[in-house]
């Protein structure tokens, strides 16, 4: 393979390279200010660009993300990260802001939900999600530990209603995912009361009557009358939230009505999220979690660029077949291997010291961007440079958990690995920014 030929991948790669080391130059040679007075111009233009994107982009294996001009295409949505970021950046930066004020909170999500739903209609699913790694910096800027809870506890009750949810209970007539989902909202709610009001009475009122409820329930189903189970967690859940709410006005405590309402929402997205698994996703959407959870097989269908994946990666053993050996890659059984799968191309190649190599490197890069992120003395850098954190974090979380099987495929690039000018230059403009930032913050501190 000619490297160096303008017509093969790597040689384009080598044009994205090195003039990404002239987009590195010149934001290095601007003042860091700039950044900062032009960050709502910066996003507005973004956030137009995108709009435009989805009426004149052409289809590009089912999205419209790309813009084509000529022989070169780019994704405004990859430029959009580090235009959110500064604006994120500029707004939490202004005088007197506390992000616990409702009006901000609204402001701020605004910011973030503005290009991940333009992006969503460009039918680019994969890159809007990475916007929800900005929750990481809101929780870092004050945002309340319990909203950070509640987005973990999503994911778990996603999972395991949606494993689960057509699994019968035993010889009971229950849906497995249902039950356990509820019954851990249930259990949730009574910690959350004991861990923000330390009042015992009220925790242990609810686990006792939940406990003694289910198993006279589970009683009368075995050997009276058998019934679903998931009914009588419904009516509990109705009156755990009846007594907190009581609790509430007796006590003239705000917490325990916020308590319930984190288990109405908590009920509300079970059912919520398994209409939309079943009626919002498409099929090959559905399928692709499926495999990722273990519900089905489908090694030469829509499982089949994960199960290549992993064989690649496994065959490359220790030190690895060597570079370009690589009989899984080079005889091109791993679909999309030097763009989103590429992680697998390193670990067929040079094996797990290779891989386990760019891990490290990876990491190095992560606990780098934290400490110089803690010592900005301003908010806007320190805003700034945790939405960098944030983003490589997602997207290198995220690649190599579906590589290896982990997450669902979504379809996101690896930092600087990835195949892609677009992808290559907006890292680079998102990092850049934030080295050059932090190399005037002394003259801040003074």
């Amino acid at each position: 393979m000619d490297f160096f030929s303008f017509d093969s991948r790597a040689g384009k790669q080598l044009v994205w390279i090195f003039c990404s080391f002239g987009l590195a130059f010149v934001i290095m040679m601007l003042d860091h200010d700039l950044y900062e007075i032009f960050a709502y111009l910066i996003y507005a233009l973004l956030m137009v660009l995108l709009i435009v994107t989805i009426f004149i982009a052409p289809d590009t294996k089912g999205s419209r993300s790309w813009l084509v001009f000529g022989p070169v295409s780019l994704q405004p949505a990859e430029f959009a990260k580090f235009a959110t970021a500064l604006c994120l950046a500029r707004f939490m930066g202004t005088y007197n802001f506390v992000l616990n004020n409702w009006k901000n909170a609204l402001r701020v999500a605004a910011i973030i939900l503005f290009p991940m739903i333009l992006i969503v209609l460009q039918k680019e699913t994969g890159s809007a999600l990475v916007y929800s790694a900005f929750l990481l910096v809101l929780y870092r800027e004050g945002m309340p530990g319990v909203v950070l809870y509640s987005m973990i506890s999503a994911v778990f009750y996603f999972v395991v209603g949606i494993k689960f949810g057509e699994v019968p209970l035993g010889d009971i007539s229950a849906s497995s995912g249902k039950f356990f989902v509820l019954l851990i909202i249930l259990f949730f709610t009574a910690g959350l009361v004991w861990n923000y009001t330390h009042k015992w009475a009220h925790s242990r009122n609810l686990l006792t009557a939940i406990i003694g409820v289910l198993v006279v329930s589970y009683l009368v189903s075995k050997f009276v009358v058998p019934f679903d189970f998931v009914w009588v967690e419904l009516g509990l859940c109705v009156l755990t939230v009846g007594y907190l709410v009581v609790v509430s006005f007796m006590e003239n405590k705000m917490t325990y009505f916020l308590v319930g309402l984190f288990t109405i929402g908590s009920v509300a997205f079970l059912y919520s999220s398994d209409y939309f698994f079943n009626d919002v996703l498409k099929d090959y959407q559905r399928v692709r979690i499926k495999v990722t959870l273990g519900m089905e097989e489908d090694a030469r269908g829509t499982g089949y660029n994960v199960n290549q994946s992993m064989i690649a990666i496994g065959s490359g053993g220790l030190t690895g077949k060597g570079f370009l050996n690589g009989t899984q890659t080079k005889l091109k059984y791993v679909p999309e291997q030097d763009t989103d799968f590429i992680f697998c191309t390193i670990g067929e190649e040079q094996g797990f010291v290779g891989a386990a190599g760019v891990l490290l490197l990876f990491l190095i890069l992560i606990l780098r961007l934290v400490v110089v992120a803690e010592r900005q003395p301003t908010t806007f850098g320190r805003v700034y440079g945790y939405s960098v954190l944030s983003i490589f974090l997602f997207h290198l979380f995220i690649n190599i958990g579906m590589v290896t099987g982990l997450t669902p495929v979504i379809g996101i690039p690896l930092p600087f690995f990835s195949y892609g000018g677009s992808s290559l230059w907006g890292f680079t403009i998102l990092l850049f920014i934030f080295l050059r930032i932090d190399a005037d913050r002394k003259r801040h501190a003074n």
